[in-house]
């Protein structure tokens, strides 16, 4: 039950869409879909891997699109077969169609998926670039300021002979 209105506020805000649709869903936590079941693991520093049960899915009823930093996959039975001769007396197995979506973070893309024994695998990269990655700056102590090195000769010296020509035999 939602007690709260934020209508108000998304003509007063701007580029905190966002925020603002984060929170409705909050309120909204009956209508979370729980089909099909997933899990989302790190599998390195900067990688990680959706995993989500599609039991009797195959390639070609699967589709996967990535737009505004959000991954949606889709199932849809293309080919369900009606078959005379067999009644299904119980349907344990889901095949319903469904959309799961998820917000990835910034920087984060999509690597590949793969299908195998019922599970869909996405793999997933966070790809920072040189800009975000924290880097290390050296401070100077006022003490020990670096004189500009120069290199040690004189120039009259080099220009008046000093450097012999070979001679003619």
């Amino acid at each position: 039950m939602r007690t709260f209105d934020l209508s108000p506020l998304y003509r007063n805000t701007v580029g905190f869409d966002r925020l603002f649709s984060l929170l409705d869903s909050v309120g909204n936590v009956d209508a979370a879909p729980t089909y099909p079941p997933y899990n989302i693991e790190r599998t390195g520093d900067n990688t990680y891997r959706i995993t989500v049960a599609v039991a009797g899915f195959t390639d070609k009823d699967l589709s996967i699109e990535v737009k505004e930093n959000a991954l949606t996959l889709r199932g849809e039975k293309k080919d369900v077969q009606s078959s005379e001769s067999a009644q299904v007396l119980y349907r344990g197995i889901a095949a319903r169609t469904f959309e799961r979506r998820f917000q990835l973070a910034d920087h984060v893309e999509v690597k590949g998926a793969v299908l195998e024994n019922g599970l869909l695998h996405v793999d997933l990269v966070r790809n920072l670039p040189e800009a975000k990655k924290p880097r290390q700056i050296p401070i100077a102590s006022g003490e020990a300021k670096a004189e500009p090195k120069t290199i040690e000769g004189h120039v009259e010296e080099a220009a008046e002979g000093s450097i012999e020509a070979p001679r003619a035999a």
